[in-house]
């Protein structure tokens, strides 16, 4: 049994990778920007009751994420993984077109918060001798260019480099670092902007496409993840879903995969 804790959790691939390791039998902290979580959300995890708890946490505050481990570490003992999964994303617009409060909230979200949780994550573990640190790829960290996504890709980008070079340092320490590669998925980040209205990028008729074949649902991702996140004992990892291979193979059946998604 694995004392978890993922941030940005209350939704989307986060929240169902923390069902995941809760049907796994683990313990799982879950945390957000909101006060609590909703009516829905406590429904959903009501058969797991005493083996989750949450916390309050904007990952852009790095006093929030010390009292993340703090308080799951002083709940379960222990913490054996930790997850930076929270992400902020920006409206579908070019870069010199995006607003100074989007641009703050996009690096100090995906980059500053990602680094202020592995460094607590990463002392913390080294104090207890043991551990594992993942944090969520997404457009960018292959070093691939959308237009009106950059400054989100530059995020991912700077992301893959700094868990590279994190593993470097924890090596044969005890502690590792690995990466999770999820590929396109359905949730609020494709069908909403940062402000929760409905996203210009699914009207569109080319990314539809794509997004159709290419694209799977949470829940699918989160099952694979959590199986392998279980299992490794690697470090420097990078857990891929949307491999080469399989993208190929998608193409190649796209006939079969028309609309399934949105």
């Amino acid at each position: 049994m694995k004392n978890v804790v993922i941030t940005g959790s209350t939704r989307g691939i986060g929240f169902s990778m923390a069902k995941e390791f809760l049907q796994a039998g683990c313990n799982v902290t879950l945390s957000g920007r909101g006060e609590d979580l909703t009516e829905e959300v406590y429904e959903e995890l009501a058969p797991f009751k005493g083996k989750y708890i949450y916390i309050l946490c904007n990952v852009q505050h790095k006093a929030d994420l010390q009292n993340l481990w703090d308080v799951s570490a002083e709940k379960w003992g222990s913490i054996d993984i930790w997850i930076n999964n929270a992400g902020q994303n920006t409206p579908h617009v070019f870069a010199w077109e995006t607003g100074e409060s989007y641009t703050k909230n996009v690096i100090n979200t995906n980059i500053l918060g990602m680094i202020f949780g592995s460094q607590i994550a990463a002392a913390g573990m080294l104090k207890q001798g043991h551990g594992a640190i993942y944090s969520m790829e997404g457009l960018g960290s292959n070093n691939m260019i959308q237009i009106k996504t950059i400054l989100y890709g530059t995020t991912k980008c700077a992301l893959t480099y700094f868990m590279k070079g994190l593993a470097r340092e924890l090596e044969g320490t005890g502690v590792i670092a690995g990466r999770l590669s999820p590929g396109m998925m359905l949730t609020d980040f494709i069908t909403k902007t940062p402000d929760g209205d409905q996203s210009e990028v699914i009207t569109d008729e080319k990314f539809r496409k794509i997004f159709n074949i290419l694209a799977d649902k949470p829940e699918t991702v989160a099952k694979y993840f959590v199986q392998r996140i279980l299992n490794n004992t690697r470090n420097g990892i990078q857990i891929a879903w949307l491999t080469n291979t399989k993208a190929i193979w998608r193409f190649m059946t796209a006939g079969f995969r028309k609309d399934r998604l949105i």
